[in-house]
């Protein structure tokens, strides 16, 4: 087999095909996330703390030639421990894994209703005197 012909193999299973379409929608959905963090979530907890409470300028600097008042500011003057960046990435991170542990829960509950539908009933075994006239029948015929 050659390798373009092994690619193509690889490249037309179903796996890779979702995993792709997982990696666009993944991306498209962490942009919607950001924005609801830094535009919804973020000015709410800035307003229930006191008003004006923004995370993304928190920062130690890690030099005594650091002097910005702003984040952006103070990383171009040198080092600094953005703590405050972090934060908001980490209230995304949670955002997000709650989102997606909610959808695959959605998803998990589809599948197996979807399966409970597609499982044939089975019959119920017979009375136990019926089984006993079967076997009674069977040892007759056998004589």
């Amino acid at each position: 087999m050659s390798v373009v012909s092994e690619f193509r193999s690889f490249i037309s299973k179903g796996n890779v095909i979702d995993l792709a379409v997982g990696i666009i929608i993944g991306g498209a959905f962490t942009g919607i996330v950001t924005s609801l963090v830094n535009d919804i979530v973020m000015p709410l907890v800035g307003a229930l703390t006191g008003g004006g409470f923004d995370f993304s300028n928190y920062f130690l600097p890690l030099s005594s030639a650091v002097t910005a008042p702003s984040l952006a500011e103070a990383r171009k003057q040198g080092a600094v421990f953005a703590y405050g960046s972090f934060i908001t990435v980490f209230i995304n991170f949670v955002i997000l894994a709650f989102i997606i542990f909610l959808m695959v829960k959605a998803v998990n509950k589809m599948r197996a209703a979807d399966n409970k539908k597609a499982e044939p009933e089975k019959e119920a075994p017979p009375p136990a005197d019926i089984l006993l006239l079967t076997e009674i029948r069977d040892l007759l015929k056998t004589r």
